[in-house]
């Protein structure tokens, strides 16, 4: 089954949830500026599902999907691009190059998957912000996720998630306490007891949120908020609501939504 299996459809199935993205997107923005965002840029977009989720979300929505690496946007393309109306299609662009000389303008730019932590410097990720606030509408809004939590800081620890057919095994490999640098990797585990191993494979710096909401005024934000997931009452799970907070839980392992307005 590892043999024949695609690893970025594994990976939209299990951990990409587009719908749910745009619509935080959208709740986001309203809160803050009383209308509708109709501007999209998705940074380091990989497949850009996000994108095509977007312009399939409203007739005037337009959306830019930027990624160094061809190859996940070619797949994006001939998985998603037949799905969408000649008139959503017009409305998509993808741009094969590097987010930080990238011009394209919008009113969200949005940055997922913890990929800009592929930035190790204070200067460089500053530097990133900032071309990303030149690059916002005067009503703009930057979008991360920011995982975080002290399982992160773990060697040698896999965390096992089942979607049916195959397991999605997020693997802590390494974690540098000096310097936050980190290496995680992806597997994909099957029935049949094969396994894709290293999916995919990352080298990135933990960043903190105080660290993120400090080089985010320093690049010029106005302001930047926390959204906290809040928890089923019944489960004590997450129950995929965000709001505004100002203090987090201690939890072991959490992923929360860091918004820099303009």
């Amino acid at each position: 089954m590892a043999a024949a299996a695609d690893k970025y459809d594994l990976y939209v199935r299990s951990v990409q949830s587009p719908d749910i993205e745009v619509a935080f997107f959208d709740r986001a923005f309203r809160s803050q500026y009383g209308r509708r965002p109709l501007t999209l840029r998705e940074d380091f977009c990989g497949t850009a599902a996000v994108c095509y989720e977007w312009v399939r979300s409203g007739a005037e929505r337009r959306a830019t999907g930027v990624d160094l690496d061809a190859e996940p946007l070619a797949w994006g393309t001939k998985r998603f691009a037949s799905k969408l109306t000649d008139d959503q299609s017009s409305r998509l662009r993808l741009v094969h190059g590097d987010v930080r000389t990238t011009n394209s303008k919008a009113e969200i730019v949005a940055a997922q998957n913890f990929s800009y932590f592929c930035f190790e410097t204070r200067d460089d990720l500053r530097a990133y912000f900032r071309h990303v606030r030149r690059c916002l509408a005067s009503e703009g809004m930057l979008v991360l996720d920011v995982l975080g939590g002290s399982e992160m800081m773990e060697d040698n620890r896999e965390e096992e998630t089942s979607h049916g057919k195959f397991k999605y095994v997020w693997d802590h490999i390494d974690f540098d306490p000096v310097s936050h640098h980190c290496r995680y990797a992806i597997h994909f585990r099957f029935k049949d007891g094969s396994e894709l191993k290293n999916a995919f494979t990352y080298d990135w710096r933990l960043w903190s949120l105080p660290e993120l909401r400090e080089l985010l005024a320093e690049a010029g934000f106005s302001s930047s908020d926390v959204f906290w997931e809040a928890t089923d009452k019944k489960t004590g799970d997450g129950n995929g609501v965000y709001r505004r907070r100002a203090r987090g839980d201690a939890d072991p392992a959490w992923v929360v939504y860091l918004v820099a307005w303009k």
